[in-house]
């Protein structure tokens, strides 16, 4: 059996195939003229650079309010005291309340309807960050914006699943979180060009930030109706027999092809997996400190004793550095099968960085002690966020139970990022003990999350093993009617770990 020959190398059965089943999937895929490796590369040059550009946007839509902070945002809407970090928060309130239900209304609508949607809707609404004459403005503005942008991540992980194979997932959803990033180096040089622009149209340097940056949003968002499309069955770009070889290739693979109609009930099945919670808690012990950095680091660099200008174009390096790390380590992941140690890994990166920016109790005499902390910080964090966010999307099976489980993942992650907005404290500057203190602790917790879901895992696959040593006749994955309404529960879906 397939499963004993896994056993025997080392590895878990092929995820969702049974070995009665599986013959005519393959004699499907062998039988067919399509190239497999130049179609995964179709696939990839028509799907990832679409939604990968919108979360640029959508990571440059959020982040810039670091960067027109620099150029006078708080002191020409008279904020005084934490209110600029009341303003940070309600973002990510905004964002946590409507994740699943954002998730679900992708379910039921389609990809090329809601994904530019609510690009187009966070673009008006970054636009008018440039107008806010007051501090209610701004927390309104910064409150919609995060409902918004929260749909668009946990909405393009799933679309993503409905195109490619679980081993494939990984890598895909890495290059598109490397977007996030390529934002914050984008975001620098943007600033930095466009805070030149003070005075023009009786606008200060900060307001032009956020409006074109806010326009930039909505113009890709009127063209992306045109260039996101849905899923293969309907996509007009493939041929007959390259649709065909997408469906046999993911029927034996994963749940991709099935017309699963909505149910609260698999909503349900979610909400009680522990594994879910963990998958959450694996993000949310990392969005502390993504968000603080992302969102703080033009500030904590100021605070090295460097101008506003030079600050900004010192925020591209380490972010440069962390896009190729976020690549490499996507592909090293991929090509090992494993996901918790290179997590694991990569949080001691970041944790050596924040180490050393604790540690230097003189920022501004010793500034390049402090960016080079900023370095090891960067270069950790994004790998790890990325890896832990492709996660659910090749482990939870279920169309329904998935797309909740990547919203779940989402909002109990940004809760994180609630706290971490409300630790970069004016008062705490420029050593910001407070803040790197959290991120430094949040990222050890993350090392004990990301290990206890591996034990899990681990666990449940070799129940699984031991069930199908036992029971040899196990039905199929997906091969029968009764068996595939029990999604990752089945005996031969094999978690990856």
């Amino acid at each position: 059996m397939a499963s004993e020959k896994a056993e025997l190398e080392g590895t878990t059965p092929r995820p969702g195939v049974s070995d009665a089943s599986d013959s005519d999937g393959i004699e499907g895929l062998h039988s067919s003229t399509v190239n497999e490796t130049a179609l995964l590369r179709k696939l990839d040059a028509r799907l990832l650079p679409a939604v990968s550009v919108l979360y640029l946007l959508s990571f440059l839509d959020r982040s810039n309010v670091g960067n027109a902070r620099l150029e006078g945002l708080t002191t020409d809407l008279d904020m005084t005291g934490n209110q600029y970090l009341t303003g940070l928060t309600l973002y990510f309130i905004g964002y946590v309340l409507f994740e699943v239900p954002c998730n679900i209304v992708l379910k039921r609508t389609t990809p090329r309807f809601w994904l530019p949607t609510l690009t187009l809707v966070w673009g008006i609404v970054a636009t008018l960050m440039g107008v806010t004459q007051n501090l209610s403005g701004f927390f309104a503005v910064r409150f919609f914006l995060g409902v918004a942008e929260s749909g668009l991540f946990p909405g393009v992980v799933f679309y993503l699943s409905m195109w490619y194979k679980r081993k494939e997932r990984q890598y895909r959803i890495s290059l598109f979180f490397s977007a996030a990033s390529l934002a914050g180096a984008f975001g620098g040089i943007l600033a930095y060009g466009i805070s030149k622009m003070g005075g023009v149209g009786g606008y200060k340097g900060w307001r032009w930030i956020f409006i074109l940056e806010g326009l930039l949003t909505i113009v890709v968002s009127a063209s992306a109706y045109f260039f996101i499309t849905n899923y293969p069955s309907t996509t007009k770009w493939l041929s007959d027999d390259e649709r065909k070889f997408i469906h046999s290739r993911l029927k034996a693979d994963s749940d991709a092809t099935e017309d699963e109609t909505f149910r609260w009930a698999e909503v349900w099945l979610a909400v009680k997996d522990v594994k879910v919670w963990l998958y959450g808690l694996a993000f949310h012990t990392l969005s502390l400190p993504l968000y603080t950095l992302s969102l703080f680091l033009p500030t904590i660099i100021k605070g090295m004793g460097y101008t506003a200008a030079n600050s900004q174009l010192l925020t591209i390096p380490p972010y440069a550095l962390a896009t190729i790390l976020t690549i490499a380590w996507a592909v090293l992941s991929e090509r090992s099968g494993r996901r918790a140690p290179w997590i694991i890994a990569s949080s001691i990166i970041a944790i050596i960085g924040y180490i050393i920016l604790i540690t230097n109790d003189s920022p501004t005499k010793r500034p390049g002690v402090s960016y080079t902390g900023v370095f090891f910080a960067a270069a950790g964090i994004y790998p790890s966020v990325a890896l832990s966010l492709s996660w659910p999307a090749n482990n939870v099976s279920g169309q329904t139970k998935r797309a909740t489980a990547n919203a779940m993942q989402i909002s109990i992650g940004n809760l994180g990022a609630v706290l971490g907005t409300q630790l970069y404290r004016p008062n705490t500057a420029p050593r910001y003990l407070l803040g790197h203190s959290f991120a430094l602790g949040y990222l050890c917790l993350n090392i004990v999350v990301v290990g206890t879901l591996w034990i899990v895992l681990n666990k449940e696959n070799k129940t699984k093993n031991l069930h199908l040593e036992q029971n040899p006749n196990t039905a199929g994955f997906l091969n029968d009617d009764v068996e595939k309404h029990r999604g990752d529960r089945h005996p031969r879906w094999m978690f990856n770990v």
